[in-house]
């Protein structure tokens, strides 16, 4: 009873949005350079599900400016961002369109303070009736407080490209699939609930049934990589050099700090002749046709990308 009469003394607050104005005055000097710093793309990147880097601002395009021109860690697709804290309109949208068509961009993400239901169903059109590759979002940015607290932003997403929450769901229901890749898709598919579980620590990427699932470490040239090796019963966790041989020979001349600081020993692969390098860590028994260790498996893998991020970055720099 004097448990219930605590709870019933709890002051709760009342969320009140705030006029994006108050955050950023002007579009190109407040609110494109704020998103522009690695915090907050983040932010962006969780509403997404994308890694952006190698963010640019100001791109030239003829004689008009892209606010930003990003790079995709994983799929090295480029990006364009523009930027509108107004209501949408005609004139942004032809911007955007012409900014894909100058940039080449395969991603478009339009952000906008309050989008208008004819831009929202052009952006539909335009998704439904382009190449599959090329991909518009229209995104509204809001802010809220409680009280006196900090202002919070937030990214809603008024028309994202059908692919993006039908792919899994597609490969899942067609019956194409051989029991590796059903059995991949699956293990992503939980592995996916754990990290959100586990309060998101790095970015959620899409169920596939791909044996490797990608995660960002704040640089095009390198990412750390999950893969699924069923055949030799392990999981490995690794960092992967695309085409740096001078990356790993700066954190190979680090080896033995680096493995104590990890507390493993790791396998590294300068691979000579080839672009890449890889830095490999294995955990043993992962089994396709035992299921019963699957979320132990996956709070280590989480576990290591974790540490590996962690360290290597340091390294890099």
């Amino acid at each position: 009873m004097v448990e219930v009469a605590y709870m019933a003394t709890i002051k709760l607050g009342r969320l009140e949005e705030v006029d994006v104005r108050k955050l950023w005055s002007h579009e190109q000097y407040d609110f494109s350079n704020w998103l522009a710093k690695e915090e907050n793309i983040d932010l962006l990147n969780e509403a997404l599900g994308l890694t952006l880097v190698d963010i640019e601002k100001e791109v030239y395009v003829g004689s008009y400016r892209c606010d930003l021109v990003d790079s995709d860690e994983t799929t090295g697709q480029k990006i364009i961002i523009e930027n509108q804290l107004e209501q949408s309109n005609h004139d942004h949208l032809g911007k955007v369109i012409t900014y894909a068509s100058g940039l080449d961009a395969k991603v478009i993400v339009w952000i906008v303070k309050d989008a208008r239901e004819e831009h929202r169903s052009a952006v539909e059109w335009l998704n439904n009736n382009t190449n599959k590759e090329i991909n518009f979002f229209l995104i509204e940015i809001h802010a809220y407080k409680i009280g006196d607290s900090l202002y919070a932003p937030k990214f809603e997403i008024v028309e994202k490209p059908n692919d993006f929450i039908k792919t899994g769901k597609i490969q899942a229901s067609s019956g194409k699939m051989n029991k590796s890749q059903s059995e991949r898709l699956a293990f992503w598919t939980r592995f996916n609930e754990v990290i959100i579980e586990r309060g998101r620590p790095f970015n959620v990427r899409k169920a596939s049934t791909d044996h490797w699932y990608d995660v960002a470490i704040g640089t095009s040239a390198a990412h750390l990589g999950i893969t699924l090796v069923n055949k030799e019963n392990c999981i490995g966790i690794e960092l992967y050099i695309s085409d740096d041989k001078s990356i790993f020979d700066k954190l190979y001349a680090e080896k033995d700090v680096i493995e104590k600081e990890l507390g493993l020993t790791l396998d590294w692969q300068r691979l000579d002749g080839k672009k890449a390098s890889r830095i490999v860590y294995r955990i043993p028994s992962l089994d396709f046709d035992d299921h019963s260790n699957y979320d132990t498996l996956m709070n280590e893998a989480i576990d290591k990308i974790i540490a590996f991020s962690k360290v290597f970055k340091k390294y890099m720099k």
